[in-house]
């Protein structure tokens, strides 16, 4: 990233930047610096903005509410570290130079995806309206209500948030017993403002989490198994509030998809909430992201 600053001289907008960050990590950066979502304006990295805080703390970047500039401190860091200094030079050199509306009209015609919550796509593109069919394309389809399942593991926030996009989830469902996390991005207050800002529903019930002391020591999958055995029968149906309360949210026409931490539902609690309301729901079926 500071790589890619210097090269396009050290300071720009924080749209401009953006942009040019999106671009460079998926055309020049191997492997890609960050993943991004569809936001206002086109792609977005939160966690960029989150490193960029630490940059700020360190001295690395200036302070600035609307740039991104590089400090006495950050040029220095930069000639300590190479990096992807040539890798940065070729992309500025090929493409680092756009700005303004140019920069952005460029990243929605060739990455309609990422311009499908944007809020100026159709003045940045009046002109072109195939550009602007593509977007319209390459939103997702229309919502069905339904019910999936979303694990954070070995996720950054911006993959997570596009896999329940992609997938039509408009309310996700954190089913944790503490919404705390050591990744960026999944503690309870950040993960609720990356939903709202695309778009997503965030609710916690934190009456259908597993207390922590009572997975320790799961070593097998038959260990989850014995755990999951007793939490789905002697547990869950005393949940019946809140179980129906996930189903009423579906039977509304919401597409809910319970989250957890662990990648594979099968280690996971969300996979026994999912299994008690699809067998309370007809025809209902269940999704694993």
């Amino acid at each position: 990233m500071l790589a890619l600053l210097e090269a396009i001289g050290g300071r720009a907008s924080n749209t401009d930047f953006q942009k040019l960050l999106f671009l460079f990590s998926r055309e020049a950066a191997d492997p890609p610096l960050y993943e991004f979502v569809p936001y206002k304006y086109g792609a977005f990295s939160f966690t960029s903005y989150a490193d960029r805080l630490k940059l700020i703390e360190k001295g690395i970047l200036n302070r600035s509410s609307d740039h991104w500039e590089l400090s006495t401190d950050g040029e220095a860091a930069i000639y300590s570290e190479p990096g992807y200094r040539k890798d940065a030079e070729s992309f500025v050199s090929r493409l680092g130079w756009m700005r303004g509306r140019e920069l952005i009209a460029y990243t929605y015609k060739h990455f309609p995806y990422y311009a499908t919550h944007s809020e100026i796509a159709s003045d940045i593109l009046s002109s072109d309206s195939s550009a602007l069919d593509a977007i319209r394309n390459s939103k997702p389809s229309t919502v069905i209500s339904g019910l999936a399942t979303i694990g954070y593991e070995g996720k950054s926030i911006e993959a997570y948030l596009n896999l329940l996009l992609q997938d039509g989830v408009t309310l996700l469902c954190d089913v944790r017993r503490n919404p705390i996390s050591r990744k960026y991005g999944f503690s309870k207050r950040v993960l609720a403002s990356g939903c709202s800002r695309v778009g997503i529903k965030y609710e916690h019930v934190p009456q259908l989490g597993i207390e922590s002391s009572k997975r320790h020591n799961l070593s097998s999958q038959a260990d989850y198994a014995d755990l999951f055995s007793g939490y789905s029968i002697e547990y869950l149906p005393r949940q019946e509030k809140e179980l129906t309360m996930i189903s009423s949210w579906i039977e509304s026409g919401e597409r809910v998809a319970l989250t957890c931490y662990e990648a594979d539902v099968r280690q996971c609690h969300r996979g026994c909430v999912a299994s008690l309301i699809q067998s309370c729901s007809k025809d209902l079926q269940v999704k694993h992201l």
